[in-house]
């Protein structure tokens, strides 16, 4: 079985982490959706919170799991006997700092591959700070992220 771990802060989950989500499912088993948890990091949603969401808006597919960690992600990749990280690249902006951590996963343990899916063109702008500032301006970003999304940021406090 071919176990990928899809880490990040999902803070929230948008449309184009989704889409790097089933591009992901279409070539490994297994998907394990790992919400990062950052002590460090100001979040607009606990970790509990942005768990809940990816589930809602992953039900019904077998292929993934969603968990949370505040470890190592490598740690975590070796725990759950996966052998992939997947990231996804929205621009060449990315890049940069995209391959400087797939260099420190290599040096901390060179079995892990990291795999990167491209955005599809019509998903690159999208990025959590951006659908969170726009639904806070009154857009309407529902076209941006799942349903499950929505409801969160309907209840959220700014």
């Amino acid at each position: 079985m071919k176990v990928a771990v899809y880490p990040g802060s999902f803070d929230p989950i948008t449309n184009g982490h989704m889409d790097v989500l089933n591009r992901a499912c279409n070539i490994f088993d297994k998907v394990i959706v790992l919400v990062a948890v950052n002590a460090n990091k100001k979040e607009r949603f606990s970790a509990e919170d942005r768990v809940a969401m990816i589930k809602e808006a992953t039900k019904g597919n077998p292929q993934v799991d969603v968990c949370s960690y505040d470890g190592s992600t490598v740690d975590f990749v070796r725990a759950h006997n996966a052998k992939h990280i997947i990231r996804g690249l929205r621009a060449v902006t990315d890049f940069d700092y995209e391959f400087q951590l797939a260099s420190a996963y290599d040096f901390a343990d060179s079995t892990i591959d990291t795999v990167f899916l491209m955005a599809k063109s019509e998903k690159t702008f999208i990025n959590s700070s951006m659908i969170v500032s726009m639904y806070d301006s009154g857009i309407d970003v529902s076209k941006l992220v799942p349903d499950s999304v929505i409801k969160y940021l309907k209840t959220r406090k700014n």
